[in-house]
């Protein structure tokens, strides 16, 4: 039998597309469920081992997450898996800044989305890049067209959203 999902685990802050994910999967599956965001699903997997009615909603290009399969093989399964179209992937900068961008931050997967001859700050979320860009830290940003709205970011480029898969990871 199938366990209740009282929580989804997944990759934050605010802004990212495991978050949408995770909202779209509540709302399709009519779970009573709330979302709960990390700075890793490294680290959300350890909140998700104490509690056998949480889930871990991972992004199938995270950059580690057949690790995090494998490492849990003994306690977690794979639950679910389906496709969902991301935010707009961007390249955005703060306003006045789009034409003299530098350095980037960007989470790792999408990284091949930065110019070539920009440097890159590598961080753990599109999400995080977006705050990254927002906070002086670098020039600019990819990141989700969610999170550089939040943020107040300007659209460099728009890439466009990408038919993405997500997975859903549970207790057995």
């Amino acid at each position: 039998m199938r366990r209740k999902i009282s929580e989804i685990h997944t990759l934050g802050p605010k802004g990212t597309n495991c978050e949408k994910a995770a909202y779209h999967y509540i709302k399709e599956k009519k779970l009573d469920a709330e979302v709960i965001l990390h700075d890793s699903l490294e680290s959300a997997v350890e909140v998700v081992l104490k509690k056998t009615s949480s889930a871990l909603l991972g992004c199938v290009v995270y950059p580690d997450l057949h690790n995090i399969v494998f490492s849990n093989l003994e306690n977690m399964q794979l639950g679910d898996v389906f496709l969902l179209d991301t935010y707009e992937m961007v390249l955005a900068s703060r306003e006045g800044v789009e034409s003299e961008i530098k350095r980037v931050a960007s989470h790792p997967a999408p990284q091949n989305l930065v110019p070539e001859g920009l440097d890159i700050q590598l961080c753990s979320s599109n999400a995080q890049a977006a705050h990254l860009c927002s906070s002086l830290e670098v020039d600019g940003c990819i990141t989700t067209s969610e999170a550089a709205r939040n943020k107040g970011l300007k659209l460099v480029r728009d890439f466009g959203k990408v038919k993405m898969g997500f997975s859903i990871h549970v207790h057995h």
